[in-house]
């Protein structure tokens, strides 16, 4: 879908792309040449629900993406240049509202699908992909992941037709235990998570890099809540209290994130959050003064990451998406529909098993955050931040999230080098 962007804004969105040695955006003619067929890409994804919000997050910086390219002129092939178009299933969160979707993205032969908000769907939209594409050849799919972060997706799960652009939860887990390691003053850790794939893999992982790190660390509690149900977690914070843990592991997102640092605000629970999401949708405003220097997060990227390339290419989402409500740029989505964008481009064509091929072993830098495809196992390895939250205006924290007044400095910064996993995949190609 073309973006009408407004004029003084589409100039100094220019500008700062220019500055961030991206892709250019477009001169009259690069618009005028995209006019072949568009490419759909579908987002299937909890447009409503209780992780709507999460949903509409993925939308925004996937969106950004496809503009971004097609201002650039669109994806180049044999037959002239084609624009991208976005198209928006709502999966409710809902595995089984998930595969419907799917089947309507297979009806209108979509060959390229998005997803990641949850691993236990991504599981089921593999498996179903994985079938789709051996019953029907002329009809295949490829499945970007954005999100889905179990380790299994690119391990024994791992499929040719499925590639993740995110750090999985194991690569995660690593950098918050380095920095676990470093604080001394952590003596007894509750692990708590949602009841689902991705949950009960944060538990098992932080378990295993406590033990590998710091094994005079004492885990006094292990403990799952229903995912998207838990309206209170007061009864949750009583728990960890009376535990006695000065620090909470937890791999929650979404709402599930969100209630659980609010009631930790409202019952004054002084531990520290080691989050793998605690810099996501709400979760600052919800922590407030209570969060400051409390509250640790791991991510791909960050506004305060630092550097006047990183700082223009977070300046053109923010006037791409100045409501304060909308500051949440998550990097890795826009770099997955360029390196896709790419990845066409080199195969010259949309078919997505020349895709996948093209998109194996691909690198890709856009002059502040390299990152490349590993082969292997179709696992993106790129930098990995470990961040602390602390009000703006500190030293290392420029940048607010959503006008909450609060954001995060670099604690750790990992170079993609220092990020690779080790991988058990077995990948069977066509």
């Amino acid at each position: 879908m073309k973006s009408q962007y407004p004029r003084k804004a589409f100039a100094l969105l220019a500008t700062l792309t220019a500055a961030a040695g991206l892709l250019a955006l477009p001169c009259a003619n690069a618009q005028a040449a995209n006019t072949g067929k568009p490419i759909q890409l579908a987002l299937i994804e909890g447009m409503s629900g209780p992780f709507a919000d999460a949903g509409a997050a993925v939308e925004r910086n996937l969106r950004f993406g496809v503009e971004r390219v097609n201002a650039a002129g669109g994806v180049a092939l044999p037959d002239g240049r084609h624009p991208l178009e976005l198209v928006v299933l709502d999966s409710k969160g809902s595995t089984e509202a998930a595969l419907m979707q799917l089947r309507a993205a297979q009806d209108r032969h979509i060959g390229f699908v998005m997803q990641g908000n949850s691993s236990a769907v991504a599981a089921a939209l593999v498996a179903a992909i994985d079938r789709q594409n051996a019953r029907e050849p002329e009809n295949r799919e490829l499945f970007l992941n954005y999100s889905a972060d179990d380790p299994a997706l690119t391990n024994a799960n791992c499929s040719f037709w499925h590639f993740r652009f995110d750090a999985h939860a194991g690569m995660r887990m690593d950098a918050l235990a380095d920095v676990i390691a470093a604080d001394k003053s952590v003596k007894k850790v509750y692990l708590l998570n949602q009841d689902y794939s991705f949950g009960h893999d944060v538990s098992t992982l932080a378990r295993a890099a406590l033990g590998k790190q710091r094994p005079d660390i004492a885990v006094v509690g292990d403990e799952f809540h229903p995912i998207g149900r838990v309206k209170d977690f007061a009864p949750y914070i009583a728990k960890i209290r009376a535990s006695g843990a000065d620090a909470v592991i937890t791999g929650n997102w979404g709402n599930d994130l969100t209630l659980l640092v609010k009631a930790a605000r409202e019952q004054g629970l002084d531990t520290r959050f080691y989050t793998f999401y605690g810099n996501s949708l709400g979760a600052p405003a919800a922590l407030g003064d209570a969060g400051v220097k409390r509250v640790i997060a791991v991510a791909d990227w960050h506004p305060n990451a630092g550097g006047a390339s990183s700082d223009a290419w977070y300046q053109a989402f923010r006037v791409r998406y100045p409501a304060a409500a909308d500051d949440y740029p998550v990097l890795r989505m826009e770099m997955l529909v360029e390196m896709l964008a790419q990845a066409m481009t080199k195969a010259a064509s949309s078919d997505p098993e020349a895709v996948a091929k093209a998109l194996e072993g691909m690198r890709f830098d856009n002059g502040f955050h390299p990152m490349w495809m590993r082969a292997e196992d179709h696992q993106m390895i790129q930098p990995l931040y470990v961040m602390q939250m602390d009000r703006q205006g500190t030293p290392g924290v420029r940048y607010d999230n959503e006008g909450s007044g609060y954001g995060f400095r670099t604690v750790l910064a990992l170079p993609p080098e220092r990020t690779v996993p080790a991988t058990t995949c077995q990948m069977k190609r066509p």
